[in-house]
């Protein structure tokens, strides 16, 4: 019996020695960091085996998450929506189709803010018109974004980040991510390169006024111009190598209904007034283009993808309110609600307004972010989706080039945030012994992100060992 005690108090000891250990390597490397002497840093570290924290500095601070902040939307929509949830596009007719196959009445294209809606699945809708034996349509070809409200950037979103991809004008219709693929093609020594804009569309106009192989032209720029809300897409400058931007479009409704009507004329399908309304509940229904949620959470995590994650969070809002014309306050109060009733935080006590940490408005502490990863392991219905579709150390999404080495490398699981004056990092990771940690850490003020992500990863390499 005697024996049976020593071994105990000396495991616990062992413990307690292996946790100030992981404790003191953090605050000596915490205290060691020049990158602190000008910017600050919330850390939290949750032993999820052991249930206890075993770290923290500073991680009651609110601190502006970036896109750390997808994995609230996440863990929220996952419980909330489960991932089955099914984000449905379609399209609908009023009126009858006679037998010379004119449509006698309107054609209604029905928006589900489904983000993953591509060029192919837009030639799904084009054939499912031209399978019902519609020829020409006397009516209206009439786009229904009344699920949501007008209001096309999220709360706080910089106006300049346009066109940039990673910002496009958010409809309950968007097609390929509300952008343009445009692919510049070097010709002959001064001869002017081939330009490629897919999705094709009749939508955008092409001005290429760049160069082959003539250094003196300047770099290659692709542009819009954005300004003036125009989409005269413009490529100047010298064409050396193959290269492909993408560019968002002004706006993306209107993009995806002019896009349809392009397509539908291309087959023979006469359309001849484009306008937008409220799709009636009596119609004949041609196709449903559904989407399940995984994909869209994959791509939120993984790529960092804004509109995935925009996605999400409006269709929480949707969810709740189960009302059409839904904005932001919707889906705000959806994860508010969420953040009180099960996660037990006060969301009095911070400020979320978007679903992908773009906005200048958010903020949040690390310690109410262990809190969600928390949540999200104790459910295994929540932790197996949303575990998958984090980056993985060294692997893939945006945690593909980092920590390429030693015990981090494939053992961190964790997600990604950068925008200007931040850097931040947060998601799980399997310690030597196997326990499994939760971890957050946010970086602010940092001007150069590549010390911030070089700081969280010697976090990351002390926590796997």
């Amino acid at each position: 019996m005697k024996r049976i005690g020593l071994i105990l108090i000396s495991f616990i000891v062992c413990c307690t020695l292996g946790a100030q250990t992981l404790a003191g390597r953090l605050d000596a490397l915490v205290s060691s960091e020049k990158l602190l002497a000008t910017s600050e840093v919330g850390i939290s570290v949750f032993n999820l085996t052991q249930g206890k924290q075993v770290y923290a500095y500073q991680d009651k601070k609110l601190y502006r998450p970036a896109s750390i902040e997808k994995l609230i939307t996440s863990v929220t929509a996952l419980a909330e929506l489960s991932e089955y949830y099914v984000f449905n596009t379609r399209i609908a007719y009023t009126g009858t189709v006679t037998q010379d196959s004119i449509l006698q009445g309107d054609l209604y294209l029905v928006g589900g803010f489904d983000p993953e809606f591509m060029d192919e699945d837009m030639n799904k809708l084009a054939e499912a018109v031209y399978n019902s034996g519609i020829r020409s349509v006397q009516g209206h070809l009439v786009a229904d974004v009344s699920l949501t409200d007008s209001i096309y950037w999220g709360t706080g979103w910089s106006w300049d980040d346009t066109p940039e991809s990673f910002q496009p004008y958010l409809s309950p219709l968007m097609l390929n991510r509300g952008c343009v693929n445009v692919t510049v093609i070097p010709a002959a020594k001064g001869k002017r390169p081939k330009v490629e804009v897919l999705p094709e569309s009749d939508y955008y106009t092409v001005c290429n006024l760049s160069k082959s192989y003539l250094p003196q032209e300047g770099k290659l720029k692709v542009t819009r111009d954005w300004l003036n809300n125009g989409n005269t897409i413009y490529v100047s400058g010298n064409a050396n190598y193959r290269c492909t931007k993408t560019l968002n479009m002004y706006s993306s409704k209107d993009f995806f209904l002019h896009t349809l009507s392009y397509k539908l004329n291309k087959k023979g399908i006469a359309v001849k007034s484009l306008t937008y309304g409220t799709c009636p509940d009596e119609v004949t229904e041609l196709y449903t283009l559904s989407r399940p949620l995984t994909p869209v959470l994959q791509r939120a995590l993984k790529k960092s993808d804004n509109l995935s994650a925009e996605a999400m969070f409006y269709h929480l809002g949707i969810h709740r309110s189960g009302k059409k014309g839904m904005g932001f306050k919707d889906a705000q109060n959806a994860v508010y609600d969420f953040m009180k009733h099960e996660v037990g935080c006060n969301p009095d006590e911070y400020s979320i307004v978007d679903g992908s940490g773009v906005s200048l408005y958010n903020y949040i502490s690390p310690e109410l972010m262990i809190e969600y990863l928390k949540y999200a392991y104790s459910r295994a219905e929540i932790f197996c989706p949303l575990y998958e579709a984090l980056p993985v150390a060294g692997v893939d999404g945006t945690l593909r080039n980092r920590m390429k080495q030693g015990k981090a490398y494939r053992n961190v699981h964790a997600k990604t945030g950068t925008v200007t004056g931040v850097s931040s990092l947060a998601g799980y990771v399997k310690a030597g012994n196997g326990d499994m940690l939760a971890f957050v850490i946010i970086n602010q003020n940092v001007l150069k992100g590549k010390e911030a992500r070089a700081f969280q990863d010697k976090i990351c390499e002390i926590l796997a060992h």
